[in-house]
């Protein structure tokens, strides 16, 4: 049988850029092996399938795939599910939140229309509040697995694990050519992370390039190699956390901090992924990341 989907390129306005996504907006019940192969024949770093919610109040339950597993939570598949959803007429122009069910739960989306309130324009999705992991001691080591002279890494600046429903290692280096100059090694990487306790967990390197401007400008590269994707353009699942490091180690400060991140250059798809982050006093109180998406081509595979 011949299954439509929809190809949105995400964190971008324009087309043949942003991070790549396929949205079986009405798919059959697949099983996970079904799914998970269809992840694959898609090769984009996420595939998601939309089925009917399984909470109160939510719009639909989204499935979020990579070539190598299922992922409880991720950003771009969010973004670019909502504009998907919103393309389908699926939500009513104007409306300003939408809760979509993931796995980590019921999953708030603000939204962002234009003047005539009838085409969707950015998104905002919410993230699960902060955990802050291990801190890696062997830093000359990250450093080599990656690549890079340990002089590369921003001295002050802890490798930890963050987690906003997903744990990525952050890795924070001197500058976006720095950043640039890395290539995982992923036996290397392996073996740093079991010295750290840690499982291979997925590796986000990223520089401040300006933290004086507002929103504060980064730029970013996220390799996952045990996802089945090498390089990820565009990871929204690493970026409200990323925000959320930056505010716990006071690069920056204030009630509410913007950052924009710029990923995927190097691999000339590039994305531009906003990152809010609130607090409370010392407490992180809220983390948002958003961005837009722009719709590529309408498809059918035969499954």
């Amino acid at each position: 049988m011949s299954h439509h989907y929809l190809h949105f390129d995400v964190f971008t306005k324009t087309p043949l850029s942003g991070n790549q996504l396929a949205v079986f907006y009405e798919p059959p019940v697949w099983s996970e092996a079904t799914m998970l192969a269809i992840a694959r024949e898609m090769s984009f770093s996420e595939t998601t399938f939309v089925y009917p919610p399984v909470s109160a109040g939510a719009l639909a339950q989204v499935r979020i795939f990579t070539p190598g597993r299922e992922l409880p939570m991720a950003g771009h598949p969010t973004i670019g599910t909502t504009f998907a959803l919103a393309h389908r007429d699926r939500i009513q122009p104007g409306t300003r939140h939408i809760t979509l069910d993931l796995g980590v739960g019921p999953t708030q989306v603000d939204l962002e229309w234009d003047a005539g309130v009838k085409t969707l324009q950015f998104a905002w999705m919410s993230q699960p509040r902060p955990a802050f992991g291990t801190i890696f001691d062997n830093r000359d080591e990250v450093a080599r697995s990656l690549g890079l002279d340990a002089e590369a890494l921003v001295e002050g600046l802890p490798i930890q694990v963050v987690s906003c429903g997903m744990p990525f290692v952050f890795v924070p280096v001197k500058s976006h050519h720095l950043v640039d100059r890395a290539v995982i090694d992923r036996a290397s990487w392996m073996r740093a992370s079991a010295k750290a306790a840690e499982a291979e967990y997925e590796t986000f390197i990223f520089s401040v390039e300006n933290a004086a401007t507002t929103p504060v400008r980064l730029y970013s590269r996220m390799f996952a190699p045990g996802l089945g994707i090498a390089e990820d353009p565009g990871t929204g699942g690493a970026s409200g956390p990323l925000g959320a490091y930056l505010v716990h180690h006071r690069v920056v400060s204030g009630k509410v901090c913007e950052f924009l991140s710029h990923q995927g250059v190097k691999m000339h798809r590039p994305c531009e992924i906003s990152i809010r982050i609130t607090s409370e006093g010392q407490e992180i109180s809220r983390v948002q990341m958003g961005g837009t998406a722009f719709l590529a081509g309408t498809a059918t595979l035969r499954v």
